[in-house]
């Protein structure tokens, strides 16, 4: 699924991407680190903040969607599987703590065959 798939007149929304992942809001809200009035409140929903954690949980699920073969299994992947060379977190929890680009940059180890 692309980008755009979960866009909404320019913005992220919460509700498309907890539709593709056949989930709620909340548990999109606790995946990236924001309370449920940040993706309830539309005001709070279009903040730089919020668009920008929804933004990299996106683009890093983009990225394994290919491996896993779907958007679901690769949503499992982000939220369950501790990553080597990152503390063993996973990829939810860096991106909780601000660290979406060191996903990304494991993403980009494990594509040039860093992590076998």
């Amino acid at each position: 699924m692309s980008l755009a798939s979960y866009a909404d007149q320019g913005a992220f929304s919460p509700r498309r991407i907890a539709e593709a992942l056949h989930t709620t809001q909340d548990e999109v809200a606790r995946s990236t680190g924001l309370g449920r009035d940040a993706l309830a409140r539309k005001g709070r929903a279009l903040s730089a903040r919020t668009q920008t954690r929804l933004r990299e949980m996106v683009e890093i699920l983009n990225r394994v969607t290919p491996r896993f073969g779907s958007d679901l299994i690769a949503f499992a992947w982000y939220r369950s599987e501790p990553l080597a060379g990152l503390g063993g977190l996973t990829a939810m929890a860096l991106v909780r703590d601000g660290q979406a680009e060191a996903v990304m940059d494991y993403l980009d180890a494990v594509d040039d065959g860093v992590f076998a």
